[in-house]
C-alpha cells in the first residue's frame, strides 16, 4: 500500500525523490532510528523504507547497527554537506585550532557558521569532562540567544543583518532569552564594543558560552567560533583569558582564509566600524 503523505498526481521519480528525503531527514533528527519507528512517523510501508534504506546503505549514506534493524546517517552525508559550505575548507583548517582550545580550557568547542535565520554547528570538539554541553554537528540553533549568532551578527552589515533579522522568532527559551528586536540590537551594540559574544544560560539552562567572529579575506565575518561551560565551572575572573584565546585561534583560521588585517586587533577597529557604516 502507497504512503498518502505524497502527492499521488506526482510522476514517480518525483514521489521516489520526495520519499528518500523524508527518510533522511528522519534520520538526522535521531542518532538510530528503526524501521518501525520510521514507518510511524513518516505514514509510510515498511516495505518501501526498507527498500530505500538499503539502496542507500548501499551507496554509503545509510549505516545499520550490526544485529539490528536500526539506522543512522554516515559520515558521507556529512561530507556531502561540507561541499556546499561558502568555505569548504573552514572547518579543516579551524579543527587544530579548536583541539587546542578544548585542551586548554577542558570545555566544548563549537564553530558555527549562519544559515538563513540560523546558526548550524559545522564542528564540534567535546568536553574532556562528563558534564558538559549537549550538540551536535549539524544541529540548528537561534541567533538571538547564543554566542556564536550574536557574533556573527554584530559584525554583520546593516543591511544584510536587517535580512538577516526579518526571519528570526524572538522566542524565549529560557529567563534569561532576549525576546525583542529592540533589546537584541542593543545586545549586538554591546558585543559589537566589547569585541566578542556572550550567552548568559540564554539558550540551555546552567551552560554559559563566549564567542568570537571568524573573518575571510575581505574582513567580513564568516564563521563565529565559541567555548561553553556549565555554570559551576564558569570563572568570570578567566573571562579576558578566555577571550584572548578564542581571538587568538580566529586570528589563526581568519589568516588562513586570507584575512590579512584581522578587525579585532585593537588598530584595526576603526577600518572594522567604518565597513559596518557603508
Amino acid at each position: 500500500m502507497e504512503d498518502d503523505s505524497i502527492d499521488p498526481r506526482q510522476p514517480e521519480s518525483v514521489a521516489a525523490v520526495l520519499k528518500v528525503f523524508a527518510i533522511l531527514q528522519a534520520l538526522s533528527e535521531r542518532n538510530e532510528t528503526g524501521i518501525s519507528e520510521l514507518s510511524m512517523r513518516l505514514a509510510m510501508p515498511k516495505a518501501t523504507i526498507y527498500r530505500f534504506l538499503q539502496t542507500m546503505k548501499t551507496l554509503g549514506y545509510v549505516r545499520q547497527e550490526v544485529d539490528s534493524e536500526r539506522y543512522g546517517l554516515t559520515m558521507k552525508v556529512f561530507e556531502l554537506g561540507t561541499k556546499a559550505l561558502q568555505y569548504p575548507d573552514l572547518v579543516e583548517l579551524a579543527k587544530h585550532h579548536m583541539q587546542v582550545l578544548s585542551d586548554k580550557t577542558g570545555e566544548t568547542i563549537h564553530l558555527g557558521m549562519l544559515i538563513d535565520s540560523e546558526i548550524i554547528y559545522v564542528h564540534k570538539v567535546d568536553s574532556r569532562h562528563m558534564l558538559g554541553m549537549y550538540s551536535r554537528v549539524g544541529r540548528r540553533a537561534p541567533i538571538h540567544c547564543t554566542a556564536i549568532g550574536k557574533v556573527l551578527l554584530a559584525w554583520e552589515s546593516p543591511e544584510r543583518r536587517d535580512h538577516v533579522l526579518v526571519g528570526v522568532e524572538f522566542k524565549r527559551f529560557r529567563d534569561r532569552t532576549i525576546t525583542s528586536r529592540k533589546a537584541f540590537l542593543q545586545e549586538l551594540e554591546r558585543t559589537r564594543h566589547q569585541g566578542y559574544g556572550e550567552d548568559r544560560e540564554e539558550f540551555d539552562d546552567h551552560i554559559r558560552c563566549l564567542g568570537i567572529p571568524v573573518f575571510d579575506r575581505l574582513n567580513q565575518a564568516v564563521a563565529g567560533l565559541s567555548i561553553s561551560f556549565p555554570t559551576f565551572r564558569y570563572d568570570e575572573a578567566r573571562e579576558p583569558e578566555i577571550v584572548a584565546m578564542l581571538r587568538d585561534a580566529s586570528r589563526a583560521i581568519s589568516k588562513q582564509l586570507g584575512c590579512s588585517s584581522f578587525p579585532l586587533d585593537p588598530a584595526q577597529e576603526p577600518r572594522a566600524g567604518a565597513r559596518a557604516r557603508r
